[in-house]
Formats: C-alpha cells, sequence, structure tokens
C-alpha cells in the first residue's frame, strides 16, 4: 500500500513546521531580552537597596553611639539638675565630649545639649541662651513636638561663629532618657559626606539616584547627567524603595545608551518579521486545505448519496458534524448491539444453570452451550462435578437491613467470593443465585481420591462463612452435594445439597452439611437411637457406670438394625459432640480430648475403624480414658460441698461490687464456665439472676427501714452507682427506688 496520502500532508505541512520553528526563535528572542530587563532591574533594585541600607545603617550608628555616651556618663545627668550658677566645671568637662563625639564620626556635625530649666544651650563651643543661639527655631519646634521619634527632613543649619549654612538631618531625644523632661539632646548629621557615599556607591557610566523626602522634594540626585529626551537623569526609573528610618524616596535606574536603542529597533524589526510570516503562512495553509480538502468532499458526496437513498432530508450541518454524527451512530448502534449480546448471554447462561441442577433434558447440544456459556473447562478435563448450596441465614433480617441496591452488590460480592476461593483450591467454578437467599456453586473437580474432593469442598465452604462473617456481617449455611461424573447427573448433587440445607433446624445455622451425610428417606430407624445417647450422656455425666452398658447395647442394636455405616457414624458423631459439650467446662483435659486437632480423638477413629467390632473396641477405650479423668476432676472437686459453700460465699459477698464468675472460678479453682453450670443445676437459675435476687432483697430493706440516700443503698448492695442500680431495680420491682419507697411509705397512711 503506497502511503501517497502521508506524503502529500508531510510535505504540505512542512512549511508550517519551519514558520512555527521561526515564530519560536522570534519569541525566544523577546523573551531573552525581557529577562535581561527583569534581571537589570533585579539587580538595580538590589544594588539601591544595599545603598539605602548603608545609609539608614549610618545614622542608626551615630544615634546609638550618642545614646550610649549620654547613658554611661553621669556628668551628663548631673549637668541637667544643676542650674547656671554652679556647673562650670561640668560644662568645661563635658564640652570636650561633644567635641570628640563630633570628631569621632565624620558624619556628625554638631551635638548640643538644651537644659529646660534655665533655658540654655550647651554646645562643644560652651553655653548660651536660647533667644541667643542659631538654632532656637528647631528647639523650639522640637519642644512642641515631644511624641516625634525619628529624623528631620533636609535643612538649612548655621551654628556658632558660622556665617556659612550647612544642609543637615536632625534628631532629638528628650533627657533624661528615653522620655525625660528635663531637656533635649540634638544631633545634626550633615548631608555632605552621606551624599559622597551615595556618589562612591553609584557607577556613574550606568547606573543614577535621586533621593526625595516625603513631600517629593529633591534631596540629591547621584551623577547627574543630560540624556536622551532631555532627561535630567539620562534614564528610566527602574526602581523605587522608601527608607521609614530617614524618611527618603529612593529612585534609580540605567542611563539609556545604544544598545537598548539598537534591541528596540532588532525588536520592532522581529515583530514586523513575524506578522508578515504569519500572514504568509495563513495564506499557504487556506491553499493547501482546499487541495487537500477532496478526499473529505468524496465521503461527504457518499454521505449525501446514502442520505437520498434512505429518503432523509439533507443536513444543514457542516462536513465534519455530519461525519461526526455518522460515526457516532455507528458506534452507538455497535454498543447496544453489544451490550444486548452481553445480556443475552447472561440471560441464556443462567438459564443453562438452571436447566443443569434442574434436570432437563439439553440433548446433544450440551457440551456446545456449556463451551458457548459457562466458565468451567471442557468436559474432557473434568471428572466430576458437584453442587454447593449457600443460603443466607435470617434472611428477613438481610433485606431490612439493606437497601434493594445493597443487596444486589452484596450478592454479588458473594459470588465473586465464591470463585476467587475455589481458584485458591484449584478449582474452577460456576456460580448463580437461584432464589433471594440462596446461590448454587457448580464445580468442577479434578481427577482424585473422593476424601480429598471433600476435604477441598469443606475449605471452600469454611473460608467462604468465615470471611463472609468477618467483612459483611453475613451469617451463611452450606449444603454440599455428593460428587456426580457427568453433567447430566448435576441434579442428583443439586437434591442432595437441597436435602442437606434441611437439617438447619436440629443442626443450627452458620453449619456446612453433607447431602451424602443426611438421610432423606425415613428417619424411624435412626429417632430411637436419639434417646439411648442421650440417657448414656447423662449416667457418664453422673459417675454412673451403667453408660458402658448403654454403650454395649447401642452397638448391638447397629448390629440388629444393620444400619449404613453412613447412619453408624453420624450416630456416634452426635453421642461424642454432646458428651464433650457435658463435660468441656470441667478441665482442659478433657476439653483437649474432644478436639478435632488431636491425632487420638473421637475423629480419627471414626474415620480409620474398618469393621463394627473394631470401632466399638476403640470408642470404648477412648470412652473409658477419658471416663477415668473426669471421674478425678469429679472427686477432686466435690459437686455437693462445692455448691453449697459457693452459695453460702455469695450471701455473705453479694454486697461486693467485684462479685462475678471469674472472682467465683479463681476463689474455688474452677473455670467460670463450670461455675455457671454447677449453679444452674443445682438451683434453676443462673448466678446472675440469683445474685440480683439477693441484692434486691437487700435494697428493699434498706428502702423501707432506713432513709439513706439512693446512692448509699447501691453501694452498700454492690452497685458503682445509683443509675445502673435503678435500672435493675426498676426491672425487677416496675418502679424505680425512689417512687417503690414513697409508695410503700404512703401505703400504712392510705
Amino acid at each position: 500500500m503506497q502511503q501517497s496520502w502521508f506524503r502529500r500532508l508531510l510535505l504540505s505541512y512542512f512549511p508550517i513546521f519551519l514558520i512555527t520553528i521561526t515564530i519560536i526563535v522570534f519569541l525566544s528572542f523577546l523573551m531573552v531580552n525581557e529577562i535581561s530587563r527583569k534581571e537589570t532591574a533585579k539587580a538595580d533594585a538590589v544594588s539601591t537597596r544595599f545603598i539605602m541600607e548603608n545609609l539608614e545603617r549610618s545614622v542608626n550608628d551615630i544615634e546609638m553611639s550618642v545614646l550610649k555616651e549620654m547613658e554611661t556618663n553621669l556628668s551628663y545627668s548631673t549637668y541637667l539638675n544643676r542650674s547656671s550658677d554652679d556647673d562650670q566645671s561640668l560644662i568645661y568637662t563635658l564640652a570636650p565630649r561633644l567635641r570628640a563625639l563630633n570628631e569621632n564620626s565624620e558624619l556628625i556635625q554638631s551635638v548640643y545639649l538644651y537644659r529646660e530649666v534655665d533655658k540654655t544651650v550647651l554646645t562643644e563651643r560652651g553655653r548660651s541662651e536660647l533667644s541667643l543661639f542659631p538654632d532656637r527655631a528647631f528647639v523650639e519646634e522640637a519642644l512642641q513636638k515631644p511624641e516625634y521619634r525619628g529624623w528631620s527632613k533636609v535643612r538649612s543649619l548655621r551654628e556658632v561663629g558660622s556665617t556659612n549654612p550647612t544642609r543637615v538631618i536632625s534628631m532629638y531625644k528628650h533627657l533624661p532618657l528615653p522620655f525625660g523632661s528635663q531637656g533635649l539632646l540634638v544631633i545634626n548629621v550633615s548631608m555632605y559626606p552621606l551624599e559622597q557615599v551615595v556618589n562612591a556607591m553609584t557607577n556613574a557610566s550606568i547606573s543614577f539616584m535621586i533621593i526625595n523626602d516625603d513631600s517629593g522634594n529633591l534631596i540629591y540626585e547621584a551623577h547627574k547627567a543630560e540624556g536622551v529626551g532631555g532627561s535630567s537623569s539620562g534614564g528610566k526609573v527602574l526602581t523605587k524603595l522608601h527608607s521609614d528610618r530617614v524618611g527618603w524616596e529612593f529612585e534609580s535606574g540605567i542611563h539609556t545608551g545604544q544598545l537598548y536603542a539598537w534591541v528596540s529597533v532588532i525588536s520592532y524589526v522581529w515583530i514586523g518579521i513575524g506578522i508578515l510570516t504569519v500572514l504568509l503562512a495563513i495564506v499557504y495553509i487556506v491553499y493547501i486545505t482546499r487541495k487537500n480538502y477532496r478526499p473529505i468532499q468524496l465521503v461527504m458526496n457518499r454521505l449525501q448519496t446514502i442520505q437520498l437513498r434512505n429518503d432523509a432530508p439533507p443536513s444543514k450541518k457542516d462536513e465534519l458534524a455530519m461525519i461526526d454524527n455518522a460515526l457516532t451512530s455507528l458506534i452507538s448502534r455497535s454498543m447496544d448491539y453489544e451490550k444486548q449480546y452481553h445480556e443475552n448471554l447472561v440471560l441464556q447462561r443462567s438459564q443453562l444453570f438452571v436447566d443443569l441442577i434442574g434436570g432437563h433434558q439439553l440433548g446433544a447440544d450440551l457440551d456446545d452451550k456449556m463451551r458457548k456459556l459457562s466458565p468451567l473447562p471442557p468436559v474432557s478435563e473434568t471428572d466430576r462435578y458437584a453442587i454447593m448450596l449457600a443460603e443466607i441465614d435470617e434472611y428477613a433480617g438481610f433485606q431490612s437491613m439493606y437497601s434493594v441496591k445493597d443487596q444486589n452488590v452484596l450478592k454479588f460480592a458473594l459470588m465473586n467470593v465464591f470463585e476467587e476461593l475455589a481458584k485458591g483450591e484449584n478449582l474452577h467454578s460456576w456460580a448463580e443465585w437461584i432464589g433471594g437467599d440462596r446461590v448454587a456453586v457448580l464445580i468442577a473437580l479434578p481427577e482424585g481420591e473422593a476424601g480429598k474432593t471433600t476435604e477441598d469442598l469443606r475449605a471452600i465452604a469454611d473460608q467462604c462463612r468465615d470471611w463472609v462473617e468477618d467483612k459483611l456481617r453475613i451469617s451463611l449455611s452450606f449444603g454440599i452435594g455428593l460428587a456426580v461424573g457427568r453433567l447430566a447427573d448435576v441434579e442428583h448433587s443439586f437434591r442432595a445439597a437441597t436435602e442437606a440445607l434441611r437439617h438447619k433446624l436440629s443442626l443450627g445455622q452458620g453449619t456446612i452439611l453433607f447431602g451424602e451425610e443426611m438421610s432423606s428417606g425415613d428417619l424411624s430407624p435412626v429417632l430411637p437411637y436419639l434417646g439411648t445417647i442421650a440417657e448414656l450422656v447423662k449416667d457418664f455425666r453422673l459417675n454412673n457406670e451403667a453408660w458402658r452398658e448403654g454403650l454395649q447395647d447401642m452397638f448391638e442394636r447397629f448390629r440388629k438394625d444393620k444400619l449404613k455405616d453412613d447412619g453408624i457414624r453420624s450416630l456416634l458423631q452426635t453421642m461424642l459432640r454432646m458428651l464433650g459439650h457435658e463435660l468441656d467446662a470441667f478441665s482442659d483435659e478433657l476439653r483437649s480430648r474432644f478436639s478435632g486437632d488431636n491425632e487420638e480423638g473421637w475423629q480419627r477413629i471414626l474415620g480409620e475403624a474398618r469393621s463394627l467390632e473394631e470401632l466399638e473396641t476403640r470408642i470404648g477405650e477412648f470412652l473409658s480414658e477419658t471416663y477415668r479423668s473426669y471421674v478425678v476432676v469429679s472427686k477432686t472437686n466435690t459437686y455437693r460441698a462445692m455448691i453449697t459453700e459457693m452459695k453460702s460465699y455469695i450471701e455473705e459477698h453479694f454486697s461486693d461490687p467485684d462479685l462475678s464468675l471469674k472472682h467465683l472460678s479463681d476463689r474455688f479453682q474452677i473455670s467460670g464456665k463450670y461455675a455457671s453450670y454447677l449453679f444452674k443445676m443445682e438451683f434453676d437459675m443462673k448466678f446472675v439472676d440469683f445474685l440480683v435476687h439477693l441484692r434486691m432483697e437487700r435494697a428493699e430493706k434498706l428502702l423501707l427501714e432506713t432513709k439513706l440516700p439512693i446512692q448509699d443503698i447501691a453501694l452498700q448492695i454492690g452497685y458503682a452507682n445509683s443509675i445502673t442500680f435503678g435500672r435493675v431495680f426498676k426491672r425487677t420491682y416496675g418502679v424505680a427506688p425512689g417512687d417503690y419507697r414513697k409508695l410503700k411509705l404512703r401505703s400504712p397512711s392510705e
């Protein structure tokens, strides 16, 4: 296949690629230019901030040094507290100190003190009256603004003995520091050295700097030069910074030169070239688009022809919209068809499953349907099949707890759980809901021993039951049918599993039942044995040797009635489970003998015995060993004496809030379960009910014979608070303790 269409498109739009690259280069140049401008402005801002901070630091150092002199030299404080009559010696001392301050810093123009007590000013030249002092106006203004803390604006200072004024900035502080009222300290900083600092830190050939005060008045302009357009600064202002310390506005920038002029000219040329290139690209694209539109036009002609054949009105949409509409319609029809196909497939699969378990004759096309619809492997790869039924216990509660949507989600999750657990056992499964509360799972079993298959199915059921109960809080019962060799016989496995689930009432919910273990016919031969088993277990528990004769008689009846092996094992299993339940509370040793994990346990005996005589012998030996252990435990814990002592102990200590079954088990060295069992057997009532009875009798007596508060009564009979006591009392007598006292005390008078 020749790729002529590809080559045409490539050659058509390759110039556009070149144009795009050109524009990108053009934009890159502009971006570099803009970045350079921004970096220049950033560098200028850094330089300006450095100059501003340097000036602020200089004036701040001056202020700190002068204030330190004022604080450390006590002569200043002494001078402020004296009058003009007795301070000549201090003047001779302080005047040289003020002169030293001026000489130590080239920025300080002068420092002088104003004393309020006699309105005199002390300078490095001596003392003078305020009325004759040249800087009197500034002092008077400072006295009128005691709250001002910063530096003044640039002003002219004419000092004593000088005819030429000096430009300075000034600061004053009230003495004694920080806010005294005895005088003023005035610091004058000369502007000339500050201007020289700015000059030295500004490059005359590149940048300039303008300093204005808060009112916008010019203070100083560094490197003043005539520039382009007659600007006094010769350039453009790039940075403006304000100093809160001295109240100045710093403006800086760079001098405009030929470099920036050429950059601007080149930028405009590139802009013109870019615009021209874009226009040419537009013309070229229009031409190429017209040329390459012909295939689309052919497609449109075919679509219009189809519309005319279907007598459809001509569409007013544009070409691409018509093509999109045609593709959308085609995709929608395809998706609808696929959805309908999958829905039909699901229905056909469910119907095939129902036909299989229902025993319908599917004919010769069964293999073909299984191959197309079921998730199971081919018949040739499967040895046997078995049905496992799972039923939701208390389905009415399940329906009331969840909405219909949530029920469907949970049922779908259960199907996935079954399939995943079967996959974990290397088994293939097919699950379908056959009722609101029942799901059937068809499992394809590999070749192997029947016992191994039973263990696999039980493992799947165990895992599924435990997982669902733990994660979803749903109780399931399982019925497992017998394995069959053909798909056509799956109906028999389904019936066996259904029959197994019909024993839920007798064997309890949440169990795993095997269909082959359940008798689906007449139960009359088995029923008489249940009474015999109950009597045997009773004699065993009461230390009556008659249980041996009962066991021997039961095996004789097995031989006489000719029961099946499964029936015999089932009855013996029932007997041993009942006995294990009766002896479970006596000791750990007895409990372990009935554990299925014990290799010497009864489950192994039932599975290994090959004849009825062997089974009778081994069961007899197992029960005899168990009986000897039970007798030892029974004699060690004398039954009657223990019950009597336990009852007396409860009657004496019923007011103890810690009295419980655990407390009794620790006290009498028996398990709590056994203590509860003994109490129930002897007095026909629970330990808790007996304890509540004693406490309520005592509470009733205290309510009627004393005036103790309810809380005190609760504490005396073993309750931690009156709320718990009140709840139990009301459950027993039908009224609250306080109301009961009122009713009983009021009855005689009425």
